[in-house]
Order: C-alpha cells, then structure tokens, then sequence
C-alpha cells in the first residue's frame, strides 16, 4: 500500500516541501476522453447524486496525472437547492434558476440549508474518497456575490447588471442575501469536514468584477465572517478570489484563510506583495496556455514555478479551470516536469 502524500497540506500550511505539490481546478472534467464517455450518459447534476459514480470520476485525474490532491466532483450550486433554488445546469450556458432572487421577499424566502437531509449524497462521496485516497481531499464552495450573481441575474452574465442594481439600490437586501448565503456556505462546508474532507476551497470567481471599494463595502465583510466562523477546524482553508481579481488582493489581510489562490494577471511575486506575505499561494498559469507546444508550457511554468519556490508556501495550479478542449497528455506531461523541476531546484 502506497503512503499518503500530503505535499499539498503541508504547502497550505506554509512549510517548504520537497518538491511543489500540484492540481487544477476542474481537474476532473471534459478534456477527459473516459469522462466525457460518462457525461453521454449522465449530467453534471445526476453524476453527484451517484456517490460511486461521483468518488469515480474524483479520483480519474488522481490516477492519471499524478497530481497531488484530489478535489471533489460537485457544482458550486448544489447547496442552494437545499434552500429553495429551483435550477437546471444547461449545456453550453452553465447555471439557469427557474425562480431568481430580486425582492426583499424572494430573500426572506430563502430557507436554512439542511445538509444532512438534502446533500447527503455528496456527504457520501466525501466518505468515499476519504477510505480511497491516498492523497488530501479538497471539498469546495461557492462564494456568496458569485452564487448571488446566479441567483439574481438567473443565469451567467457578464454585466452583472441585475446583480449591481440590487447591491447599489438596495444594499439592505443584498446584505440580507449576502448573511444567508454566508449562512449556507458555512453550515455546508462544516459537513464536508466532518466526513472526511481535508481542506476547502470558497469559490469566488465573478468578484473581480467588483472594484476594491465596492469589494469592501458589500462583499468582504461576509468573506470574512465566513472564514472566522470555520477557524476552529484545523484543516487548510482556500480563497480563490477569481478572475481579475489582482487589484482586490491587498483587502485580504483580515480572511482567516490559509491559502489565496491568484489568476494569471498577477504575478506570484507581486501577488504574495500584494498579500503583505500573510498566506500561502497557490496559482497561476493561463489555463490557455495549454495550447501551446510542450517547450512553451515548460517555459511558462518555470517562470511561474520559480517565483513559487521564492519562499515556503507554495502550490502550482492553473489561474482558472480546465477547459474542454485541453489535452490530457499535456497536463501528464505538466504534472511530470512541475514535480521533476521543482525537485531539482529545491535541491541545489
């Protein structure tokens, strides 16, 4: 039986490792010929509602790139059916909510999460690959302005023009929006760690669409109540504050999180400035640079991978996710020359 491999929680925690741990977000997705065999089959939302068939495709990218922590086959949505959310992932257009949050009323409605009675299934798949894996889990959320940007606009947007007419006009509901999401996410996330889960990524992805003011007044004041309310659980805690999202980096310094994770736009020296040097980092290629030839991905990498190493605390990943048209072998490749670089460097 092989020994566990916790690289990637021990770079969480700020120690230098021997080599860089690594993983991707949406590691576990379509550029995946075996995946997108299942998905003729299944949708995204059946997929979780099948424990053995989630833990499966969970583990897919474990096997066959060798990177260094798993993280869980969901959707940032699945906890808001719980609360009263009737939505459809559609293809080609991502999230649709049948009944939008737009009133103080369509608030109020909102109902306490029931994670046991109504997630069970995914808290089945955290136990699952608890017994099966031999690296750490990452279990995840979504974030309250980019699940409330679903809500309100009912679908993806790029304006997010419904979702800023409500902060702007009606800061009172949106903060009454905000608490409940916040609510929702902590109560979740607690039951992930309590079945097995080993760190927690919150999902932030839409947010660089705010200014840092904007970000200050209506968004980080639950960012951070989320993270004190889980600073009791001792396992790594994430905050990915998404694409575009440079500029907000020097707010962070009161989030109890363990790691931010940085875009591509940022550098990881200038992001760990930005930061005041107060967390692990994690990040950043440009996932499109995935296109590119072998020589080019390497070239990239090392850059990034050689201002990583600058100081203990680091974790290699892309600046987003996955995209459909990636190659696997290519990311194979990646993961191979990210630990054998990184391997060689730490050790001269």
């Amino acid at each position: 039986m092989s020994a566990y491999n916790d690289l990637f929680l021990r770079a969480c925690r700020g120690e230098t490792t021997e080599r860089v741990p690594v993983w991707y977000m949406r590691q576990a997705g379509r550029y995946d010929p075996e995946y997108r065999k299942i998905k003729e089959k299944y949708s995204l939302l059946e997929i979780c509602e099948q424990p053995e068939l989630a833990a499966e495709v969970t583990l897919m990218p474990v096997k066959k790139l060798g990177v260094d922590a798993a993280i869980l086959y969901s959707d940032i949505m699945n906890p808001v059916a719980s609360i009263g959310i009737d939505f459809d992932i559609v293809k080609n257009i991502g999230p649709v909510i049948h009944n939008p949050v737009r009133t103080r009323a369509d608030v109020e409605a909102l109902r306490p999460i029931d994670v046991e009675g109504d997630l069970s299934h995914i808290l089945k798949t955290i136990r699952i690959l608890d017994r099966e894996l031999k690296v750490p889990l990452i279990t995840f959320a979504g974030s309250p302005f980019t699940i409330a940007s679903y809500l309100i606009e009912g679908r993806p947007s790029k304006s997010y023009i419904l979702t800023k007419t409500m902060m702007y006009n009606e800061p009172d509901v949106w903060h009454a929006l905000m608490n409940k999401l916040g609510d929702m996410i902590v109560a979740y996330v607690r039951a992930q760690f309590a079945n097995g889960s080993k760190a927690v990524q919150l999902f932030d992805s839409w947010v660089g669409a705010l200014s840092p003011r904007d970000f200050r007044a209506y968004v980080l004041p639950v960012i951070e109540r989320i993270f004190r309310e889980l600073s009791d659980i001792p396992h790594p805690k994430i905050y990915f504050p998404g694409v575009a999202s440079g500029e907000l980096l020097p707010l962070l310094g009161g989030v109890e999180a363990d790691v931010i994770g940085l875009d591509w736009r940022v550098s990881v020296r200038e992001g760990r400035r930005r930061l005041g040097d107060r967390f692990a980092v994690q990040g950043n290629l440009d996932p499109y640079v995935l296109t590119a030839s072998q020589d080019v991905i390497e070239a990239q990498a090392a850059a990034i991978l050689d201002e990583g190493m600058e100081a203990p605390g680091y974790i290699f990943n892309l600046g987003h996710g996955l995209f459909p048209e990636a190659s696997l072998e290519k990311l194979k490749s990646l993961t191979e020359f990210v630990h054998r670089y990184s391997e060689r460097q730490r050790s001269i």
